[in-house]
């Protein structure tokens, strides 16, 4: 688990890919932001969260797996990772910003990631 990162994932690169390819600019973790934020779209007050299934409790498989060891542990760290996404969504909806949700299981429409950011801009 040491190995896994939480900056620069292939999830994030590829949907830095997909924004520069609809031509947003965007600054990615911005520390100044509730959460740190994958991406803000400082113009558009949007930002992007990217989460991974398993870590973030996803309805998918992935986010649905137990792990065998020290299940009581990654229950309650995988909790505090909801619940913390929930305060920072909270946080940053009260800055103005719109918040859009891309989960990793979800990443390989690309058409579809680009059709929600375009109607999330339009909101």
């Amino acid at each position: 688990m040491g190995k896994i990162r939480s900056k620069g994932t292939a999830p994030e690169r590829q949907v830095a890919e997909i924004l520069r390819g609809l031509r947003y600019r965007f600054v990615m973790h911005d520390i100044k932001l509730p959460g740190t934020p994958d991406f803000v779209l400082v113009h558009r007050k949007l930002v992007i969260f990217v989460h991974g299934c398993f870590w973030h409790c996803h309805n998918c498989r992935r986010g649905r797996s137990q792990p065998a060891t020290r299940a009581d542990f990654w229950d309650r760290k995988r909790a505090m990772n909801v619940q913390r996404d929930r305060r920072a969504t909270r946080a940053l909806r009260q800055l103005g910003y719109s918040v859009l949700i891309l989960w990793e299981c979800r990443l390989w429409d690309t058409d579809a990631i680009k059709s929600r950011i375009r109607a999330q801009l339009q909101k």
